[in-house]
This record gives C-alpha cells, sequence and structure tokens, in this order.
C-alpha cells in the first residue's frame, strides 16, 4: 500500500476548494434537501461523528437517515446517488476504495475533518514484552500469535491491506490467518486474550477508547501499508456528486465540520462504555463547547432559510 500519489491528492486538493469557494446562501435549500441520508461503516468514531452531526441538521429542520453498510457499499451508494454523505473517508489506507469514484467524479471531498488520526497493526502488552515490537517481528512469533491477525469486518480497507500483506506473504506473513468479524468482536478477543495473558495482533486506530481501555502498542516497520507514523491519517467528508451546488446550506455546514481527537475520544467512551443515548450526549457535548458549534454554523442557516434555532445560539454569559 502507498501513500496517495501526487495527481490524486492535487485532484482531491482541486475539488475541496472548488466547493469551498460556493457562495454562502440565505435562501432555503429546497424541499429536495430536507432529508439527508448518510452511511455508516460502524466504525465507533463515524458513529459518534455522524450523530453529532445529525443532532445539528435535527435542529436546522432537516430530517436525517442512516444505513449501516461496508465501505465497499458505501462508495457505491454514493456514487449512485443513493446516500448523500460519509464522514468516515481515511485517508490513505481507503484510496483504493475511493479512487474510481473521484476518478468518475461521482464521489467528491469536501476536505478533512479530523487531523491526527492514527490506524495500523498493533499488538496487546503480551505480545510487546514478548518482543514484537515491528512488523517484522511478527513471523518470529506466529506461534505465540497463533497464525492470527484479528481484523474488523469483511470489506474492511484495514482487512483488505492485512489480506495483501498475507497473500504476498509480505513480513513472512504468508502463513498467516486474517480474521475478520466487528469492531466489537476484534476488541473482544483482544480482552480475552489479554485476560488469559495470550498474545494478540490486531487493527487499532485512534480516535478510540481502545487506546485508554487496552495496553496496546502500535507496530513500526508497516510504512509501506499504512504509511508513515504508525498510520498517520486524516479523516475525509465524502459526498455525492452536486450536493453541494444543489444544497448550498447544507453543504456549508459539511464544510465547516472539523473535529478533535479529544471530542471524539469522549463521546465515543461515554457512549460505548457507558450505554447512553448517542444524540444526547452530542448534544450535552455540543452545549459544554459552543466556540466549536459556532464554527459549524458560520455561514448556515435555517433549512428554510430562516434564522437558527435558539437551541444552536449560544447562551450568552450574564
Amino acid at each position: 500500500m502507498t501513500r496517495p500519489t501526487t495527481a490524486l491528492l492535487a485532484a482531491m486538493l482541486l475539488a475541496a476548494s472548488s466547493l469551498a469557494s460556493q457562495p454562502a446562501l440565505a435562501a432555503a435549500d429546497p424541499e429536495r434537501c430536507s432529508t439527508v441520508h448518510f452511511a455508516d461503516v460502524g466504525w465507533s468514531d463515524i458513529t459518534v461523528t455522524t450523530a453529532v452531526t445529525r443532532h445539528v441538521l435535527s435542529e436546522l429542520g432537516y430530517v436525517t437517515k442512516v444505513k449501516r453498510l461496508s465501505v465497499p457499499d458505501t462508495y457505491k451508494a454514493l456514487g449512485d446517488g443513493k446516500l448523500d454523505v460519509f464522514l468516515g473517508n481515511w485517508m490513505p489506507s481507503m484510496e483504493q476504495d475511493i479512487r474510481p469514484y473521484l476518478e468518475k467524479g461521482t464521489v467528491e471531498t469536501l476536505g478533512a475533518n479530523l487531523t491526527g488520526a492514527k490506524y495500523s497493526l498493533a499488538v496487546n502488552q503480551a505480545a510487546w514484552d514478548g518482543g514484537v515490537k515491528r512488523f517484522a517481528d511478527l513471523s518470529t512469533f506466529r506461534e505465540q500469535l497463533g497464525s492470527k491477525v484479528y481484523g474488523i469486518e469483511p470489506g474492511n480497507d484495514g482487512n483488505q491491506l492485512i489480506r495483501k500483506m498475507i497473500d504476498g506473504n509480505a513480513f513472512g506473513l504468508g502463513e498467516f490467518q486474517l480474521v475478520e468479524s466487528s469492531e466489537s468482536g476484534m476488541l473482544a478477543q483482544v480482552k480475552r486474550a489479554e485476560h488469559l495473558g495470550q498474545w494478540a495482533v490486531f487493527l487499532g486506530w485512534e480516535p478510540h477508547p481502545m487506546n485508554n481501555q487496552l495496553k496496546m502498542h502500535y507496530l513500526a516497520g508497516g510504512n509501506d501499508w499504512f504509511g508513515p507514523d504508525y498510520g498517520g491519517a486524516s479523516v475525509y467528508t465524502n459526498v455525492r456528486k452536486g450536493l453541494v451546488q444543489e444544497c448550498p446550506n447544507l453543504g456549508r455546514l459539511l464544510q465547516n465540520l472539523k473535529f478533535s481527537l479529544a471530542m471524539e475520544n469522549h463521546l465515543m467512551e461515554a457512549i460505548l462504555n457507558q450505554s447512553t443515548n448517542r444524540r444526547r450526549e452530542a448534544k450535552a457535548w455540543l452545549k459544554a463547547n459552543p466556540d466549536t458549534l459556532t464554527a459549524w454554523l458560520r455561514g448556515v442557516t435555517a433549512r428554510d432559510g430562516g434564522p437558527l434555532p435558539a437551541t444552536l445560539v449560544p447562551a450568552k454569559s450574564p
């Protein structure tokens, strides 16, 4: 796996710049924009950012719907115009998933909504203490690792990278097996291994509470597959072709969205560990962080073109 090509990056930046230059309109979004369809691929971070965005849109007078899909199916649905928004384009690991749609122009990138993320293989404390520090160490300790790499849902981009490493015998992984399940299934397996003192290698990423819940360590040496800086990543907002032009008010909000590692870690911790209502948690976070909400709503009106509702206007200090 390599980093995005210069041509692809230039195309993404040009598209984002062009979309960002669209003028902010005070007029109402047309009726066809009143329902916004989101994709959720089942990762906690994307579930959280989607929940926060849906709350804001609901307050602005939009109806939102979310559909759980795999990454490949998400891009197919966006490309076919059956979905409107996906907040989880992790780059560079998802370059191959999105490339055909960017080249055809059926999916557009609005810009990064999160920077400073990471996505790569990690090991638990037992494996780390035993000597697994780099990708190249995995084959040396194949027996202790049970010849297994734990991934998440089938079709996921990270799983695809692992499968290619296995198929190509990269790092001597030819005899390893990719175990696909889900985010929760993978984490349950790693926690079980931790409890039993067993070794485990798995897909890890930040933001996610796993970084606080598990004694985990990211492996060095995987730059050619997951990218440098332990799979250093930015997450982008994708929309179907023409959404910003058709729905300029909605487009302006989506362009304004910027999340942070601290925000996502906090909300994921609250939702995953306390089984609370995600909409309620999103509302509470926004109330406690009015500056973020103000930035998101710059140039945005209610869907009908009217002023922002009182629920989205930060209270002034007495």
